[in-house]
Parts: structure tokens; sequence; C-alpha cells
């Protein structure tokens, strides 16, 4: 399995507008049907830089199911951010694969 994460820091003056966004943009990358689930978190450390940073986690199954959404969709998605908010949000993006994972069950 693989992880698409996306950071974000967005300005505080559009904060709660991106965030509204942002809950309407996840589906819209859901749909493309390469992403299993995602999951939208905040960056709970203090940038320097000042603004609110989230990260959102999507889960494709495949590598191919990843190489096909930064082919055919990532660029058109990235745009709207792009026009919406321009500079007041910076993102970087990351590509992981998950080697292993852990549970444990508590009594």
């Amino acid at each position: 399995m693989y992880i698409y994460n996306v950071t974000s820091n967005v300005e505080e003056s559009i904060h709660e507008q991106w965030l509204v966004w942002i809950k309407d943009h996840i589906p819209q990358v859901l749909s493309t049907g390469k992403f299993k689930t995602a999951t939208l978190t905040r960056v709970l450390v203090e940038e320097d830089m000042g603004g609110v940073t989230y990260s959102v986690q999507y889960r494709a199954t495949s590598r191919e199911a990843l190489d096909d959404y930064l082919r055919d969709h990532a660029s058109i998605l990235r745009e709207d951010v792009v026009k919406r908010f321009g500079d007041k949000v910076l993102s970087f993006r990351t590509e992981l694969q998950i080697v292993d994972e852990y549970t444990v069950n508590f009594k």
C-alpha cells in the first residue's frame, strides 16, 4: 500500500474558507478511484512562518494507482487550489510506501 501525503500551510486570513474547500476537495480526489481512503489531520507543531498546517494522507492500493493519479488527475486538481487561494496556501507532497503495519489490542 502507498500513501500520498499532501501537507499544506494555510494563512490565517483564509483558514476557515480553505477548511470548507478541502472537505469538498478530498471527495473529489477519492472519486478518481485511485485511492481507498483519506485522512485529514491538523499538524500540532507551530510553524515559524505562521498559519495553520494540515496534512491529508490518501491511501492508494498500488503503485500503479498512485502513478495513474499523478499522471491523469493531479495537475487538474492542484490548479483549483492555486486559482482559489494563490500563494496563501503552500503545499508539498510526499509519496510513502507502507512497509509494515502493527496494531495492539488492550484488554
